[in-house]
């Protein structure tokens, strides 16, 4: 289970609405992922507050939402697209 601060990077993925989890896992190992300037090619790469991850030229801001802080096994993440 992952602590609350954090989310795994295929999870992310999913979560932003860019790839379903099989998607996720095919981009990431081919290296078509980066997080913070960085190719990764970990599914289960932690995430945290203010990690950018950059995919098909769009860049995600990894952002949690307090609204649902009482939601145990619930990871609640955000992100805010910028063009590049």
């Amino acid at each position: 289970m992952n602590h609350p601060d954090t989310i795994d990077l295929d999870q992310f993925l999913k979560t932003c609405g860019v790839a379903t989890g099989g998607q996720a896992k095919l981009k990431i190992q081919s290296g078509q992922v980066k997080v913070n300037d960085e190719v990764e090619l970990r599914r289960r790469r932690k995430l945290k507050v203010g990690d950018e991850v950059s995919f098909d030229g769009e860049v995600y801001q990894v952002v949690f939402d307090d609204d649902n802080e009482g939601d145990e096994g619930d990871d609640d993440a955000n992100s805010d697209a910028q063009d590049n």
